[in-house]
Formats: C-alpha cells, structure tokens, sequence
C-alpha cells in the first residue's frame, strides 16, 4: 500500500481520540478535540498535530499534498473490530421469517444461520470470495472504516476455513483498508459432525488449528460460546489450546442467553469479548476489572429484534467498550457505520463522545492495535476521515446518513464521496 506526505489543515474540529490504549469508564468521553487543527503526515505516518496556525509555523505546506479542511471535521479512521464479510451466499428468506417471529434459534435448528452459509462459502471458489470480499471493503472504506476484523467460521472444513483466511490475508495485501485475521472455526458444528461436538471440536484443534498458526493466518483465536453452540467448558478448553499456540483471544459472549461467556472471557484475560446481550452484572464488572473491551454490536440486536446489550451501564461500571457492525450474511447483513453510531447513541444512551471513542481507539484496542492506529497522535498511521459538515456531533443528527467525505489512508486519499 503506498503512502504519503501529506497536510490537512483549517478543520473546525480536529478529534485526535489521543491515546495508545483502551479507554474505560468516564475516560471515554474525553476525545481531545483541537479547534482549527491540523496534521502533518510523512511517510504514512503522523509527523505532527497542532493547531493550523502552529503547524504552517514549522512545515513548508508546498511538499505536502494539502487538504483544507475549512469547515470539516477531521477524525482518526474507523475500525470495525468485529465482522465475518468473507462468505457465499445470501439468506434474505431468513429475514423475513424473522420478521414474522422466528427465533435465531429457531431457525437455527431447521438447518438456517451459518450452518446455511456453511454450504454456499464451501462451494464458493477463492476467486469468488475474493472478489466479494474486495467490494465489500470498498462499501466500508466508503464509510470511514480504515482497519477491519474478518473472521473465518464459514467452512467448517479443513479446505474452507483456510480459503476464508487467505483470502483475507491476499485482500490485506491489496486493499487500503487493512485487515486484522480471526480464526472462528468453532462458529457451530457442521452437519456431518452433527451430535459429535467433541469429535469436531478435537478435529479443529489437532488439524486446523495448527496450520493456521504455522502459516500465521491469524491474530485471534474466538469461539461462539452459546447455548446449543458450544459450552462455557468446550469453549475454555478450545481457548487453553489456542493460547498453546500463541493465539490472541476473542469471544462471541452471552449474545442469546446469559451463559457466562463474559465471565470466561475475564478469566482468561481476553483482548475483547462480544456482543454480550445478556452479559450478567459480575461478567461485566469482572471485564472492567481485568482489562477485557466489550466489543457491542447494536446493528445485529436491531436486526434480529432482541434487547440491545447495556452500553451505559458497562461504561458507568467502568468497561472500555468499543462498536462494531458484526458485518454477515445472517443476523446483521449491513456494515453502515452511521446506523450502528445511531443505534448506539439513542438506544444504548451512550453520549457521542463514547461512541466516537467506541469506534476509533477502543476499536483499535479490540484489535490489540491501539498502539498503532484508532488515534491521530505522532507515531500513528495517518488514518483520517474527513466529515462533510464542521463538527463531529453531525454523526447522529444527520440521522443514519453518510456524512463522511474523505478518507484518508497511510496519508494517502483513497476515497471521496
């Protein structure tokens, strides 16, 4: 990916999110905004941030490609720490069963959700995925999103959950926007391991599994622990393996039923539990304690009308939480950042000072990269996006609507609306 010299100054809001860390609690509201700021970027990487007036002082603005962003905002990119945007096939006819009262669950059972896609990615080919996939990148980079989370657990099978990775990992190498790699092969039980839970779960960490170490295809390791998926004990024992071989940990956490996923998840010192609909009061506060992000997911709660997870009170407890579109074929088949920023700020009673945070630096942190993006501080990738409009409270006022203009990546533009 190539990258740049470049200068965007005069923003009305300059928003830095300025940290190398998750923020938690009352933390996440302070987003450090600089009125007429500006930022140097050389190289790729964040030279400098100030004010217009301090930077034009220190840096000759003729050998840098120069932005004026008089009456925008500027804001670090977006991360989207949580999707599964590699698979094949569509199920819209779920959809509507959903919205005539079927359960997840329920049809679940009938042969519906992932084990549905299961099939359609296993007869996608690679070329196929990979063309999905880059255009879907392109629909996120339109919406701000400059690093994205893709997670396997749509092949179920040797052959198919190593696609899925490779694909991700070629498509990281190509596209701008960049691509942090989870392996999710304990997303369900395929059909032809049907009531040998144990036998699929041993033929993951013995066969798959270590290939996909070797060959470095992913940074995390995550499980759907979830009733009538995989137990909190199945689940401990998939993640003890997986940190054997050197795997970060993520978790799909009490999304259908409060099973205890987020206290397992505080038990094992994860980097992100997710979802977390139904998170207990202990799980919660065992999370803030232990340094776990609460990666919520409002678009899919929306979408498969269950009760959103309780972002105000993760946060007044002292959680770091980050948002994420959970971006699928299934039960949240949208990757629009301001819907799920709206849903966020009026549903979950997050101010939009945390929802920023949520998905900048806190995203970041879901990924373990908040040393390196989430944030325009110095030393940073110059990832920015750049509002249409002068503040960054347009983001839920102007109501589910994209307002970003620019995006700005590894100081190169890459895209304009």
């Amino acid at each position: 990916m190539k990258k740049g010299n470049m200068l965007i100054k005069n923003s009305s809001e300059l928003v830095t999110c300025s940290g190398n860390k998750a923020k938690f609690g009352k933390d996440m509201s302070d987003i450090n905004v600089i009125l007429d700021g500006a930022v140097v970027i050389e190289d790729g990487i964040i030279k400098d941030v100030g004010t217009t007036e301090d930077i034009l002082k220190k840096y000759d603005e003729t050998k840098y490609e120069t932005i004026d962003a008089k009456n925008k905002c500027v804001l670090p990119g977006f991360v989207d720490s949580h999707t599964h945007f590699i698979f094949g096939g569509y199920r819209a006819e779920e959809f509507s069963w959903r919205l005539r009262g079927d359960s997840y669950m329920e049809i679940m059972n009938r042969g519906g959700g992932i084990v549905n896609t299961v099939t359609s990615t296993r007869n996608a080919s690679k070329e196929e995925l990979f063309n999905l996939g880059k255009k879907r990148l392109d629909s996120m980079l339109s919406f701000g999103v400059t690093t994205v989370e893709g997670k396997s657990g749509y092949g179920l099978n040797y052959e198919t959950e190593m696609k899925q990775l490779e694909v991700m990992k070629e498509l990281d190498k190509e596209h701008a926007v960049d691509i942090c790699r989870t392996f999710l092969g304990a997303h369900a039980v395929p059909d032809e391991y049907k009531g040998r839970t144990d036998e699929y779960i041993d033929f993951m960490l013995e066969k798959i599994l270590p290939e996909v170490a070797k060959n470095k295809l992913a940074d995390f390791f995550d499980v759907f622990c979830e009733q009538g998926v995989f137990s909190v004990e199945e689940s401990r024992k998939m993640f003890l393996k997986a940190k054997e071989y050197g795997m970060k940990l993520k978790i799909h956490a009490d999304e259908i039923v409060q099973l205890g996923g987020s206290e397992l998840a505080a038990e094992l010192g994860m980097v992100s539990a997710d979802h977390l609909l139904h998170a207990s009061d202990k799980g919660i506060k065992d999370m803030a304690e232990k340094g776990v992000v609460s990666t919520l997911l409002p678009t899919t709660a929306f979408c498969l009308k269950e009760p959103f997870a309780r972002g105000r009170f993760m946060i007044d407890n002292g959680c770091a939480v980050a948002l994420a579109t959970d971006f699928n074929p299934g039960s949240g088949f949208t990757n629009s950042i301001p819907l799920m920023f709206a849903l966020a700020t009026i549903y979950m009673n997050m101010s939009i000072e945390e929802a920023i945070t949520a998905m900048t630096i806190n995203g970041a942190a879901a990924i373990d990269r908040a040393d390196s993006i989430g944030s325009i501080d110095i030393g940073k990738k110059g990832d920015i996006v750049i509002l249409e409009y002068p503040s960054y409270k347009f983001l839920p006022y102007n109501t589910g609507v994209n307002t970003v203009e620019k995006v700005i990546k590894n100081g190169v533009l890459v895209h304009k609306n």
